[in-house]
C-alpha cells in the first residue's frame, strides 16, 4: 500500500507520527491494515493490535485492556473500533506510538459511523433507555477532526480510494544535541547522560533537592515528556544515598516505568541490587543503603516504615484530600500530567497547589513542554487533543472575575448547544475536569451521547462559571428493581442501587430523581455563591418534574454543609472507605414530592437508627466533624426514648455516682439527638461536640481522645465530658431527671 509506506517515510525522516484511518467492511480493513504495516516495513514485534480479533501475529489486547500500553512505546499500534469505540481506548493507545511511527484505525464507513450503535453506547444506555436512546455525537465530531486534521490519511478499504492522504510535506527534523549535564549536579554524572532533553535534566536537578528534609517538587508535563522517567533517575539515586523511597501512584503500571529507570541505573553505575519481580508492586533493595518500594495509595498515605521520600506519580488522578497526607513526609515529589486520561493537570494546580505551599515543605516547580517519544511538532499529538479534549479549560480568569449571582445567566445546555459552539464545550468540560480528581475521554462520550445526562450552567457575558453534570436515575421497572434487590448489575442509577441492595429498600427504585454526578464553580469566583445558585435554579427547575435531587461524594465536613445549606439530608453514610479518596462516602436527597419525601424520610429514620451502633464499629475512624455534620443535615427528629434506670445513670455521671462504660446505650442516644436535633445549638462547642464523637460515638481509648483533641491529661478529658453530660441532661431531661442530676452534684 503506497500510502502507508508514504506516510511511514514522512513519519521517520520528521520523528513524527502518522494517523491512517481504514474505512469499511471489517474483514476488507483488516486484510488492508497487514498490507499496509507490511509497506510500511513495520515488523510484528513492534505491533500491537487493540480491538475484537488478533488478526495480525503480534501482541493482541481487547479495547478494555487498553491500559497494557501504558508507560511503553510501539512502532505501530491498530486500534480496531469495529465492535465499538472507546474514547479511553483511543487516549491510552495513541501515546503508545514512537516517533516515525504509525496508529492505524480501522473502522466502519465513516459516513455512516455515528449513525451506528457499537458495545460502547450499549454502556451508555443505563435503564430505563435503552441503547437507540444514545446519540452518536462523538463519533460525529470524531469524524469531523479526523477529516480536519494535518497528518491524518483515510482509505476507503472498500474501494481503495484515498479519500486524504494525509502527507504534509514538513522539513526534515533536526537532530538535537543531547543536554548538558549541570555543573553543580549532586546525582551522580551516569545519571545525566541518560537525559534525553534539557526539560528532563532540569527535572532530574529539580528532585536532588529532595535529599533534605522539608523539601518538595512538583512537576507537570502533557505525555511523552520523560517525567516518569526523571522520576525514576532521581529515586535511584537516592536510594544509592541510602533513602528509603516509596512511590505511589493510582496504579502501579503508572509508576512502571519509574522502577524501570531507576533499575537500569542502578546497572549502569555497576551497584547490586535485589530486585523483587515476583509480584507486583515491586520494590528494590541496595545492600547496605536504601531502597526504593511501590504502595497503592491508601497504603502508602499512612506513609508505613517512615519513609525518608515519597514520590506520587500521576498526582492529579489522585483526590486532594489524599495527597495532603502524603505531606506528612520528611520529602515528597508530585509528578503529573498536565492533559490526559491520567488526570487533570490544571485540576492539580487549582486545587492543591495551594496547601502545597502554605505548608511546611520548600517547594520546586518544574515544567517539561518537549517531547522525548517524537517531534514537537507532532500533528498526531494535537488530533488527539482535540478530538478527546484533553486540553480542555475553562475561561480565564479575566473574562468572569466579576461574575456574582446576579450577573450569571442560569442555561439548559443540550448536546446540540456544546456541539455548535466549540468554546462553550471547552469551557463546560474544563470545568467538569475540575470537579473531580479522575476524568477520562469516555467522560466527553458521556457527556454527548448518554441519554440520561443532563447539563446545566451559569454563564457571565457567555463565559461559563459553574456547571452541573446530572443523571436521570430510577424510575425503574418491577423486573429491574427484583434483579437490583437480589444483588444484579444495573448500569447507572446509583443511589436506587445503595439504596435498594444495601439497604434493602426495592422500592427505592420506583421514584424518579436526578443525582448530582459533579459540580464545579471557577476558582477565579468561588465562595461567592455562584455553586448555591446553580443548584437553586437546577431545583426550580426539575421540582415538578422529579420526585428527588441527589448527590453521593466523599465526605469532607465542609462539602456536607455545603450541600446542607442546599437543602439536602443525610440519608446513608458508607462504612468503608473509598480506596482511592480515602473518605467515606455520603449520601442526600433533596425531596421534591411526596413520593420523594417518603422515600427520604424513611432513609432519614433508619440511618437515625443504625448510626450510633457503626459508629463504634466499622467508623470509628470518621472524622469527627463530619460524623457531626452528616448528623447535623438529618432531617429525621430523633425520639430519645430512655429508660428510668437510664436517665439515672446518666444523672449520675456528671457527681462521679456512675460511669459511662456501665452502660454507653444511653450516652450515645443523648448524643445523637443533640448532634442531629439540639435544643439548643450554641450548648456546646465544637471542641466538645468532637469530644462527643471520639469517646461517646466511636468509643476510642480515653488516651487517644484526650491526646487527640489536645487535652493536658485524660483526667481533664473526663472531667470535660461530665460537664458536657451536666448540660445535655439538663437541656432533654425531664425535670425529675434534673433533681436527680442535682442530687449527686
Amino acid at each position: 500500500m503506497d500510502i502507508a509506506r508514504s506516510l511511514r517515510a514522512e513519519a521517520r525522516r520528521t520523528n513524527e507520527r502518522r494517523l491512517l484511518v481504514l474505512a469499511g467492511d471489517p474483514e476488507r480493513t483488516r486484510e488492508r491494515a497487514a498490507t499496509a504495516l507490511d509497506a510500511a516495513d513495520i515488523p510484528s514485534a513492534e505491533t500491537t493490535v487493540v480491538g475484537p480479533t488478533a488478526f495480525l501475529d503480534c501482541e493482541h489486547h481487547e479495547q478494555s485492556r487498553a491500559e497494557e500500553l501504558l508507560g511503553r512505546t510501539r512502532t505501530a499500534v491498530v486500534l480496531d473500533a469495529h465492535g465499538e469505540l472507546r474514547p479511553d481506548a483511543v487516549g491510552r493507545t495513541v501515546g503508545a506510538v514512537d516517533g516515525g511511527g504509525l496508529y492505524v484505525l480501522l473502522a466502519p464507513p465513516l459516513e455512516t459511523w455515528p449513525e451506528k450503535r457499537d458495545g460502547f453506547d450499549a454502556s451508555l444506555s443505563v435503564p430505563p433507555f435503552g441503547v437507540d436512546d444514545v446519540s452518536g455525537h462523538f463519533r460525529r465530531r470524531f469524524v469531523e477532526t479526523l477529516r480536519a486534521h494535518r497528518g491524518i490519511a483515510i482509505v476507503d478499504a472498500d474501494t481503495d480510494a484515498v479519500e486524504q492522504e494525509g502527507l504534509t510535506d514538513p522539513p526534515p527534523s533536526r537532530s538535537v544535541p543531547a543536554p548538558t549535564p549541570p555543573s553543580d549536579a549532586w546525582f551522580r554524572s551516569e545519571t545525566y547522560a541518560q537525559c534525553l532533553t534539557d526539560d528532563q535534566r532540569d527535572a532530574v536537578q529539580a528532585f536532588e533537592s529532595l535529599r533534605d528534609d522539608g523539601t518538595a517538587v512538583v512537576v507537570e508535563a502533557d505525555r511523552g515528556r520523560g517525567k516518569s522517567s526523571a522520576a525514576g533517575l532521581a529515586a535511584g539515586n537516592l536510594a544509592v544515598a541510602g533513602k528509603d523511597v516509596l512511590v505511589t501512584a493510582p496504579q502501579y503500571r503508572s509508576a512502571a516505568e519509574v522502577f524501570a529507570r531507576a533499575g537500569n541505573l542502578l546497572e549502569t553505575l555497576d551497584i547490586g541490587f535485589a530486585r523483587d519481580r515476583a509480584s507486583e508492586p515491586q520494590r528494590l533493595d541496595i545492600a547496605a543503603a536504601g531502597r526504593v518500594r511501590y504502595a497503592p495509595p491508601d497504603e502508602a498515605a499512612a506513609l508505613p516504615d517512615d519513609p525518608d521520600v515519597v514520590i506520587v506519580d500521576e498526582a492529579a488522578a489522585l483526590p486532594v484530600r489524599r495527597l495532603e497526607q502524603f505531606l506528612d513526609a520528611p520529602a515528597v515529589a508530585f509528578t503529573t500530567t498536565v492533559h490526559g486520561y491520567e488526570g487533570a493537570g490544571r485540576g492539580f494546580s487549582v486545587r492543591f497547589r495551594d496547601r502545597l505551599v502554605e505548608g511546611d515543605h520548600a517547594v520546586t516547580d518544574v515544567s517539561m513542554t518537549t517531547p522525548i517519544r517524537y517531534g514537537d511538532a507532532d500533528p498526531v499529538e494535537v488530533w488527539a487533543f482535540r478530538a478527546l479534549l484533553l486540553d480542555a479549560r475553562p475561561p480565564v480568569n479575566q473574562l468572569i472575575e466579576d461574575a456574582t449571582p446576579e450577573t450569571v445567566e442560569y442555561r439548559r445546555l443540550s448536546a446540540a448547544d456544546l456541539l455548535a459552539d466549540k468554546h462553550l464545550l471547552r469551557e463546560v468540560f474544563g470545568l467538569l475536569v475540575l470537579a473531580h480528581y479522575r476524568t477520562e475521554p469516555s467522560d466527553l462520550a458521556r457527556l454527548l451521547d448518554a441519554p440520561n445526562l443532563t447539563v446545566r450552567a451559569l454563564t457571565h457575558e457567555g463565559h461559563v462559571v459553574a456547571v452541573a453534570l446530572l443523571a436521570q436515575e430510577g424510575g425503574l421497572s418491577a423486573d429491574t428493581r427484583a434483579t437490583m434487590y437480589e444483588g444484579g448489575r444495573v448500569r447507572g442509577n446509583m443511589l436506587p442501587d445503595v439504596l435498594s441492595t444495601q439497604l434493602r429498600d426495592e422500592a427505592a427504585g420506583i421514584p424518579v430523581g436526578q443525582r448530582v454526578l459533579r459540580i464545579a464553580t471557577h476558582a477565579a469566583v468561588r465562595s461567592r455563591g455562584l455553586g448555591s445558585k446553580l443548584l437553586s435554579e437546577t431545583r426550580a427547575e426539575f421540582a415538578d418534574r422529579v420526585d428527588w435531587l441527589g448527590v453521593s461524594y466523599g465526605a469532607t465536613p465542609e462539602l456536607v454543609r455545603f450541600w446542607a445549606d442546599s437543602g439536602y439530608q443525610t440519608v446513608h453514610l458508607a462504612t468503608s472507605r473509598n480506596a482511592t479518596s480515602g473518605e467515606y462516602s455520603v449520601v442526600m436527597l433533596d425531596p421534591c414530592s411526596d413520593d420523594g419525601a417518603a422515600l427520604a424520610a424513611r432513609h432519614s429514620a433508619w440511618f437515625q437508627d443504625r448510626i450510633t451502633a457503626v459508629l463504634s464499629d466499622s467508623l470509628d475512624d470518621c472524622d469527627p466533624d463530619v460524623v457531626r455534620a452528616v448528623l447535623r443535615a438529618t432531617d429525621s427528629e430523633p425520639s430519645l426514648r430512655l429508660s428510668e434506670w437510664e436517665w439515672r445513670l446518666v444523672a449520675g455521671v456528671p457527681g462521679g455516682a456512675s460511669v459511662l462504660d456501665t452502660n454507653p446505650k444511653p450516652f450515645r442516644e443523648l448524643t445523637r439527638q443533640h448532634l442531629s436535633a439540639p435544643a439548643d445549638p450554641a450548648a456546646l462547642s465544637a471542641r466538645e461536640e468532637r469530644l462527643l464523637v471520639r469517646k461517646v460515638l466511636q468509643a476510642q481509648p480515653w488516651s487517644a481522645v484526650a491526646e487527640g483533641l489536645g487535652f493536658v491529661s485524660e483526667r481533664e478529658c473526663m472531667r470535660t465530658l461530665g460537664g458536657i453530660v451536666e448540660r445535655l441532661t439538663r437541656l432533654y431531661g425531664d425535670l425529675w431527671v434534673q433533681e436527680e442530676l442535682d442530687r449527686h452534684l
